[in-house]
């Protein structure tokens, strides 16, 4: 058994790279990341400091997308990630490109984090989770497993996603969703209270959800009733996502859901 680590590659201090690896050109890999049997990166890939990369993860090679024609894009990721078996990553599409992940992250088996996808710090991302291109994820964001994620969605910070749920929409800052399609179930209690929220801040981000479920109110006039709770960095966080938002919230009940299946 070898591994192979080509000429250009940069590799830090304390690095372990397992049997049948292969380390391409352009890859950077920063001090005391552990990387396992039969992995394969092919860059350009920076990959940060301290991270756990186990057997058979693939990283950087081209992206599943039609309108890749060669270009020179880049796969980076940060520090201090667990990334378990089977896992791939792939390069972006257009030239210059980025497929990024930030720090502290733990991405589980068999999970694909397709092309131009950002990832952001403190996500929890379960076996077989499926992110399709160009999505983003917040911080703290947790995504169950079997779970798939349409192009361009994104998932706002310190939500969850339940098991084998399908994303068609932007799932909301805080929020807990399930189904297929999704809908809203409410906020992420849980998950605020073990990120150390206050209950004022609780509170605050509960009376905001309670107007977006409620059904008199349409998303703008929802938006709008929002804009009159007091202003935390919580609830600007919230009016910014749903303002930005391209391919609209997940707004829908279950009721909905259900009346409408």
């Amino acid at each position: 058994m070898s591994i192979y680590i080509h000429p250009s590659a940069k590799i830090g201090k304390d690095v372990e790279i397992g049997d049948n690896s292969y380390i391409g050109e352009n890859v950077i890999i920063g001090d005391g990341t552990k990387i396992g049997r039969n992995v394969i990166i092919e860059g350009p890939v920076i990959i940060g400091k301290n991270n756990k990369i186990f057997h058979n993860v693939v990283i950087g090679l081209e992206p599943q997308d039609v309108k890749y024609k060669g270009e020179k894009t880049v796969v980076e990721i940060g520090d201090n990630n667990i990334i378990r078996e089977f896992v791939t990553i792939h390069k972006s599409t257009g030239e210059g490109n980025k497929t990024t992940i930030g720090n502290n992250n733990y991405i589980m088996a068999y999970a694909h984090i397709a092309h131009n996808c950002k990832i952001g710090n403190g996500t929890i991302i379960v076996n077989m989770a499926q992110l399709a291109g160009h999505v983003e994820v917040g911080d703290y964001a947790y995504i169950s497993g079997l779970v798939g994620v349409h192009q361009y969605t994104r998932i706002g910070a310190y939500s969850i996603i339940s098991g084998m749920s399908r994303i068609n929409q932007d799932v909301l800052p805080f929020s807990m969703v399930e189904g297929n399609p999704a809908y809203l179930i409410g906020i992420n209690l849980v998950g605020l209270r073990r990120r150390g929220f206050s209950e004022d801040r609780i509170n605050l981000i509960s009376q905001a959800f309670k107007i977006i479920k409620n059904p008199k109110y349409n998303l703008k006039d929802a938006l709008e009733e929002i804009k009159k709770l007091p202003q935390n960095e919580d609830i600007k966080m919230l009016i910014d996502f749903i303002e930005n938002s391209k391919r609209g919230i997940i707004k829908r009940t279950r009721l909905e859901n259900t009346e409408n299946s």
